[in-house]
């Protein structure tokens, strides 16, 4: 078995993040959806309250995942990407693949299938059929 392989760790991860989301919606209605979140962060027409927990948020992720190393209990990144080039126009792709599905794998996948969206189901399918894809074609056909 891999060593990469840690399910109770990735149960517990996507626990809170179920968590968070529901909390989100609860407390504001609103849906826990990375891209969406940050588009309006940086908007111009969003202010005050409404500007103040997106930022909030967003902040949080790499705080969470600062403490959980600090605390034990997630390890640093491996490595950063061998070839920063690919890593670049995978960035790219994946932003133009939010903009274009109307949201991203947190909004649709989590958020979206939660509330058993269509939109959501065919869209997560799509995303993880890419991310199948990507991996196939790096792997076994360039050899990444």
């Amino acid at each position: 078995m891999s060593p990469d392989f840690t399910p109770v760790s990735a149960a517990i991860g996507g626990g809170l993040i179920g968590l968070a989301a529901a909390l989100l919606w609860l407390a504001l209605g609103r849906i826990a959806g990375i891209s969406g979140i940050l588009g309006q962060a940086i908007g111009a027409a969003t202010s005050g309250a409404e500007r103040l927990w997106r930022i909030l948020f967003l902040l949080g992720l790499p705080l969470g995942a600062w403490l959980a190393v600090q605390l034990g209990l997630a390890g640093l990144p491996s490595a950063p990407p061998t070839n920063l080039a690919l890593a670049v126009i995978g960035g790219l792709l994946v932003g133009f693949g939010t903009r274009l599905g109307s949201g991203c794998t947190s909004g649709h996948g989590i958020c979206g299938l939660a509330r058993l969206s269509p939109r959501s189901l065919a869209a997560t399918i799509v995303f993880m059929a890419g991310g199948m894809a990507s991996v196939f074609v790096l792997r076994h056909l360039i050899g990444g």
